[in-house]
């Protein structure tokens, strides 16, 4: 025996049903402050001044890992014996 069952109800009406809190107010208040955090933020971001921050590590990186390739090339073809 199968039986089905079709509710039609809002989001809203199916939270009031079961008992669960309506956090609508909270979300928005939410949503309102990480929305106001993220345009702060994003108008502090100025694109010279982090590519000035982030050039000199990724160069420093970047001859490391250069310097550590032609040490392990040039080494590489010595007997070891």
């Amino acid at each position: 025996m199968k039986i089905s069952i079709d509710i039609d109800c809002t989001p809203a009406e199916a939270r009031t049903f079961f008992g669960l809190p309506d956090i609508e107010a909270f979300q928005k208040e939410m949503l309102a402050e990480m929305q106001k955090r993220m345009a702060e933020h994003m108008a502090a971001m100025n694109p010279e001044d982090l590519m000035k921050q982030w050039m000199p590590t990724g160069m420093q990186a970047m001859e490391r890992m250069q310097e550590a390739f032609m040490s392990q090339f040039a080494g590489g073809g010595k007997d070891k014996g």
